[in-house]
């Protein structure tokens, strides 16, 4: 039962354009050894400007 409630909050997370934390830090210690990951509370912000267009860089799509 708990895997099915992390795979269906993980499938809204996506829908609603925020990916997974969880698999983010995973990401970067298998793929970039030593680098620090972004705290939550970044991680959040970057991905909201990238889906955004944050950054002052006006809206962009892609």
């Amino acid at each position: 039962m708990r895997a099915w409630l992390r795979c269906l909050c993980d499938t809204a997370r996506l829908m609603v354009g925020q990916p997974s934390y969880e698999a983010y830090v995973a990401h970067v210690a298998r793929t970039h050894p030593g680098t620090e990951p972004m705290t939550p509370a970044a991680f959040f912000r970057n991905r909201e400007a990238a889906r955004y267009g944050g950054g002052g860089g006006g809206f962009r799509c892609c």
